[in-house]
């Protein structure tokens, strides 16, 4: 478990990404712009300088920056393989 005090969770299938505040639900970010003015609301103003640095971030599943809904490969599709 992360000692990060800012968690981006896995992205929706929706698309966007919960973000976590010391386990408070800040909202749900759609880019990194988002996640920048929930930590200013949150009383961080330089929030861009810490979204790479895994001592205040955690980035759950996916690629950090990444907020487009998880894909279903179009080959397989939920189930698996089609045949």
């Amino acid at each position: 478990m992360s000692a990060a005090p800012i968690v981006i969770h896995r992205p929706a299938g929706t698309g966007g990404r919960r973000v976590t505040i010391r386990v408070q639900v800040a909202g749900l970010a759609r880019s990194d712009n988002d996640v920048i003015e929930f930590l200013r609301r949150a009383g961080l103003p330089d929030a861009g300088d810490v979204l790479d640095d895994p001592r205040w971030v955690q980035w759950q599943g996916g690629r950090p920056h990444e907020y487009d809904a998880a894909s279903v490969d179009e080959t397989s599709g939920p189930l698996g393989p089609q045949l």
